[in-house]
């Protein structure tokens, strides 16, 4: 594989990489996850790993296939971010909605896509996901209540208030998820969300991504105030700062979250400090970061660091490791197969889904 498979963190960690202002001492308190009825605490552990692995395993070998040109146009990778995809998730249910952004993969493998589905949808074919039409950008799954990515920065901030607001309409007790970036901070779009949700008390968890970088500017270089969560409660909604590279914190934090949420308090805010190792995306030569800031943040890998946890005092050993490996292996690598053999759209459907269909005479 192109990239190192996880491994146990040194005990002795370097300083921990500046995000923002100094971390309190409540947020570094992180309090109990309960596991969800009918699992042990070891069980749903396990389950947060294989999740975070699945994405890990499926993002690497989508680097390997761009690299053979087997995938083109735009790719985003989510390597590092796993645990904020992960936890949110586990707190929402089917009749949620998530919103996405154009770095999705992550997100819509931990909300159910198959990753057949997804890869298929990278290839570009009639099976994906979008039907072959979004690529990476643009993963999309109605059934799931899956709402996409969009290329637009910000851009699925209003969708977002908008399936809140239908649901809050119909009565229906729903919550939508929209993940965005803190780049999206200098956006209208999320101001005017923010403040909309608050006012009309949607059922709206925003879920800020602050992994320090829009594209190749840095957070502190765009933003006078960088304590995103301090600015969004100032909109009036519950807001605070969490450890993005910590899964287990993140689900606590999204769960907390949702549960305001549904009891009818209104929008609330969350900030994962979280951190991409990769560049924004392939095309990208990653030149705007110092490479020892991304060393420092590879010790604080939410993979490896939940790895350990088990390994420590959960009875995690090598051999049931190394058959989670093998069966998330062998699920992308169905995958790839699958997307390989799948149809291109046939060119006179080309047109499909572009304009309405002409309504029946009467």
């Amino acid at each position: 594989m192109s990239a190192a498979r996880p491994t146990a963190r040194p005990r002795k960690e370097p300083a921990p990489p500046k995000h923002g202002r100094r971390t309190t001492a409540g947020e570094r308190q992180k309090d109990v996850v309960p596991p969800p009825a009918g699992r042990t605490d070891a069980g749903h552990r396990r389950d947060l790993l294989e999740g975070m692995l699945r994405i890990r395993r499926f993002e690497e070998r989508c680097v390997e296939l761009y690299s053979a040109a087997k995938i083109r146009g735009f790719v985003h990778l989510y390597i590092g971010e796993e645990a904020v995809a992960v936890g949110v998730n586990e707190a929402l249910t089917p009749e949620d909605a998530v919103v996405s952004t154009y770095r999705e993969h992550g997100h819509a493998l931990a909300r159910g896509l198959t990753a057949e589905a997804v890869m298929a949808e990278m290839y570009g074919k009639a099976t994906g996901c979008s039907g072959g039409r979004g690529g990476s950008m643009h993963l999309f799954d109605a059934q799931r209540r899956f709402y996409g990515g969009s290329a637009i920065v910000a851009g699925g901030l209003p969708l977002a208030a908008g399936l809140a607001l239908a649901d809050r309409m119909r009565g229906l007790p729903r919550v939508t998820c929209c993940f965005f970036g803190d780049g999206a901070f200098a956006e209208g779009e999320f101001h005017e969300t923010a403040n909309l949700a608050a006012l009309w008390n949607l059922p709206l968890l925003l879920v800020c991504e602050n992994n320090l970088y829009a594209m190749g500017t840095a957070l502190a270089r765009e933003h006078a105030q960088t304590d995103l969560a301090m600015r969004a409660a100032s909109y009036g909604m519950p807001a605070w700062a969490v450890d993005g590279m910590d899964v287990e914190a993140v689900e606590q934090a999204a769960r907390k979250a949702v549960e305001g949420i549904r009891a009818g308090t209104g929008p609330h805010f969350l900030e994962l400090r979280t951190y991409r190792f990769r560049a924004h995306s392939m095309y990208d030569p990653d030149r705007y970061r110092d490479k020892a800031e991304i060393e420092r943040w590879k010790f604080r890998d939410p993979v490896a660091r939940l790895t350990d946890t088990l390994r420590d005092g959960h009875g995690l050993d090598d051999d049931e490791l190394a058959r989670m490996e093998q069966r998330i292996a062998e699920e992308v690598g169905h995958a790839v197969e699958a997307a390989e053999q799948a149809p291109a759209e046939p060119v006179e459907d080309l047109l499909r889904h572009v304009t309405s269909e002409r309504p029946p005479r009467r």
